[in-house]
């Protein structure tokens, strides 16, 4: 996908991020960041690196289901999942031109492997602004308070 879009002068944008439960501040973040070139390519984070960042009992939903649910989107163009913590690996490859990451980052706070990565190819850094009251954590929240029930493991029962 990356030599063809090359080939016809596009540019690439690539994210990444866990993306459990799908709400409007990621739809805004996935929204802007493709409006930032001609193809939007979002890495996954496996479910045992979500366990990793977030802790026990996520991610709700696995990586191919979110995967899945992510290029149903009409501007993403592809989803991958990642199986480590870090995307280093993957921006050598895919070398995008422009990469994003939400506001809860700054050029400074990027994992200093990912920034030498992406130093390396020479893409661009943009920080989404986070949309204001949408977040995985405080949706799960409002799930566990109002039903008193902690949430379940992915696809049980």
């Amino acid at each position: 996908m990356r030599a063809e879009a090359r080939s016809k002068g596009q540019k690439v944008v690539l994210t990444n991020g866990c993306f459990d439960l799908l709400h409007r501040g990621h739809l805004d973040y996935l929204e802007k960041s493709a409006s930032l070139g001609d193809i939007l390519i979002v890495a996954v984070n496996s479910d045992a690196s979500v366990r990793s960042l977030k802790g026990e009992g996520r991610p709700l939903n696995t990586a191919e289901d979110r995967a899945h649910a992510l290029t149903c989107l009409r501007f993403v163009d592809a989803a991958f999942i990642f199986p480590g913590l870090r995307l280093s690996e993957e921006i050598l490859q895919i070398q995008p031109d422009i990469y994003t990451k939400a506001g809860d980052y700054t050029p400074d706070t990027l994992d200093p492997s990912e920034k030498a990565a992406l130093d390396n190819v020479g893409a661009s850094i943009h920080i989404q602004p986070f949309t204001t009251g949408h977040s995985t954590t405080s949706l799960i929240k409002q799930m566990e308070h109002s039903t008193g029930a902690q949430p379940s493991a992915p696809n049980a029962t």
